[in-house]
């Protein structure tokens, strides 16, 4: 690994060319005469941000170079920052990308090097979603903070912003300097499968408040946050990934609902917006996904709304927007419409040579294609990427997973944990009374592969606290054989702790339950995804929203149930009834405490 000084000569040339000094900005003049030199290869590749297996720039497992050659017909990041001049790299945990945080740092260097040793070579913008509960590229030991709903569930602006904060500082220090979150969607549709918990709630002005809280923490720790979904993503039952949704909203219901959060971002001057692949006939009747659209990209997002930063698609090797068009025909398409960044296309070779023929055939003018260039450099300008692209290898153990920072997160889960239902009142439960529990229940998997598994992590944070817990994982789909040995091993307990996964009417999980309370030993249900589970689970005497499964939520909701914290959360959705969907079961702002508040 060469010297800090050696690193930051490196990219002397570049300061030198722009003019930039000690600066973190340059102004459009500079930037202008930056892209002027540029040939249209380079403008081209400055659009795209795209996938690379391989946990090094130059080196990667066997495993990694054949998926490259296999996907992207290169072995490496640095063939691929050689052959496409790209200007963004994308994480994944997948990709093999994000082992541990120093692996992350050493891999985010080599690709900056292998970018500033091309000819007029700039820094790459490396992003990934990190937006933390259910989506989460970058694991332990990085802190691993709530996801949204939870934190609409604690409603402190403070918090987001801490979280915004603490997890910018983590992903700069592993030069990760764009996050794709926060979700800007509000998910007033329960049966939404993509959203969810991802969106803080229902309530658009708590969304617009609690996007804008993480924002500014985003930015103050010097990364570029990404409100999204473009138009809005919240009133949907099909996941983009694998269908195209249409959203039937007026236009007077998106400018109330939809539309506010967004609102409120670009007010707080967010650094990018991300793209959905919906159909809102309300806002464009063509048939075509927002993410192609004009009238959404350019009439609404920079002429209505009057935004100017960059516009990154969601990933195009979705469904939702390849139903209509050819992969060599969506980003050209998305281009066109207004969008800057063009992320994840399925074939890159096809992709980029599309934008590159459309450029020199005069489908995309040079002025168009120069205009997402510049904003793209005006912003990675402004994270210093073009003074220091480079990581501080000392900062990595100083800043990622720091026992601080931890601390912090489990202090912020304390307070979005949601007491849903607490008949007797059973909760809290003490180790005195109910000394033996069994925890059952559905086992997700981790969702940045280091975390979990759920009914493990409970019973270990109850054994901590006092109990004799005892794990069995009875998954999300219990057969009558899981359920009996659940049922005998209750047996043997004096209270049961089952954590529940987006249950519906038919779920086998209802029956588990069902069974459990039939023993009459004691059982406290913790929703560990959607909410909306009490509503399919009534006789459930106790009841907590945890909001996801992964580590940090579970400690808090043990907590909880051993009273060692109150519960604080309050519910940032509705949960309807079951039986009767008009009918709300559980308002907003639903949540109960243990003591009476004077």
């Amino acid at each position: 690994m060469p010297s800090r000084r050696t690193v930051l000569a490196a990219t002397a040339g570049l300061t030198t060319a722009l003019g930039l000094g000690g600066t973190a900005h340059a102004d459009d003049r500079r930037l202008r005469a930056l892209i002027s030199r540029m040939t249209p290869e380079e403008k081209v590749g400055q659009l795209f941000v795209t996938r690379v297996h391989g946990h090094s720039a130059t080196a990667p497992d066997q495993a990694d170079i054949d998926a490259n050659v296999r996907e992207l017909g290169v072995r490496t990041a640095a063939e691929l920052i050689a052959r496409y001049r790209v200007g963004g790299i994308i994480y994944f945990t997948w990709a093999h990308n994000t082992r541990d945080p120093r692996q992350i740092a050493d891999l985010s260097d080599g690709i900056q090097r292998a970018a500033l040793e091309q000819p007029r070579g700039l820094p790459v913008l490396i992003s990934t979603d990190q937006e933390h509960g259910i989506v989460a590229r970058v694991g332990r030991p990085a802190t691993l903070f709530p996801g949204a709903m939870a934190i609409g569930a604690g409603g402190s602006l403070s918090d987001a912003r801490t979280l915004g904060r603490l997890s910018g500082r983590e992903l700069r220090a592993m030069g990760i300097r764009q996050d794709y979150s926060p979700v800007a969607d509000v998910n007033v549709n329960p049966a939404n499968p993509v959203i969810g918990v991802r969106s803080f709630g229902a309530d658009p002005e708590a969304v617009a408040a609690l996007t804008v809280a993480e924002i500014r923490g985003y930015r103050s720790a010097g990364v570029a946050a990404t409100a999204k979904h473009f138009p809005g993503h919240g009133d949907t039952t099909v996941d983009s990934h694998y269908g195209f949704p249409v959203i039937t909203h007026s236009r007077q219901v998106w400018e109330e609902l939809d539309a506010v959060p967004f609102r409120a971002a670009i007010a707080a001057g967010v650094d990018s917006i991300m793209t959905a692949h919906i159909l809102v006939p309300a806002l464009d009747d063509s048939g075509d996904p927002a993410t192609l659209s004009r009238p959404v990209l350019t009439g609404l997002l920079r002429e209505h709304l009057r935004y100017d930063g960059v516009v990154v698609t969601d990933a195009l090797d979705m469904a939702g927007v390849r139903t209509k068009y050819g992969d060599d025909r969506v980003p050209v398409l998305a281009l066109k419409a207004g969008a800057d960044q063009l992320l994840n296309p399925p074939k890159l070779d096809v992709a980029w040579h599309a934008v590159l023929e459309a450029v020199r055939s005069g489908e995309l003018t040079e002025e168009r294609l120069e205009e997402s260039v510049l904003r793209i450099l005006r912003l990675k300008a402004r994270l210093g990427l073009l003074t220091d692209p480079y990581t501080d290898r000392d900062l990595v153990g100083r800043t990622v997973g720091t026992r601080a920072h931890l601390a912090t997160a489990d202090r912020i889960a304390e307070r979005t944990t949601t007491l849903l239902v607490n008949e007797g009142p059973l909760l809290p439960l003490s180790p005195r009374t109910h000394a033996r529990i069994l925890v059952v229940g559905a086992d997700p998997a981790s969702p940045s592969g280091t975390t979990g598994p759920p009914t493990t992590v409970l019973a270990a944070a109850l054994t901590g606290l006092g109990f004799t817990a005892t794990a069995l994982s009875t998954g999300t789909a219990p057969s009558a054989e899981t359920i009996e040995r659940a049922v005998t091993a209750a047996g043997e307990a004096d209270a049961v702790v089952v954590g529940t996964y987006n249950v519906t009417a038919t779920s086998p999980q209802r029956t588990l339950v069902e069974r459990l309370l039939a023993t009459g030993r004691p059982v406290v249900a913790v929703a560990i995804r959607n909410p909306y589970d009490v509503a399919h689970l009534t006789e459930v005497r106790a009841y907590l929203a945890a909001y996801s499964w992964t580590d940090v939520e579970l400690r808090a909701a043990a907590r909880v149930i051993a009273g060692v914290v109150e519960p604080r959360g309050a519910l940032p959705v509705p949960v309807r009834r079951a039986d009767d969907p008009a009918r709300v079961l559980y308002p907003i702002g639903h949540g109960l405490t243990y003591q009476p508040h004077a």
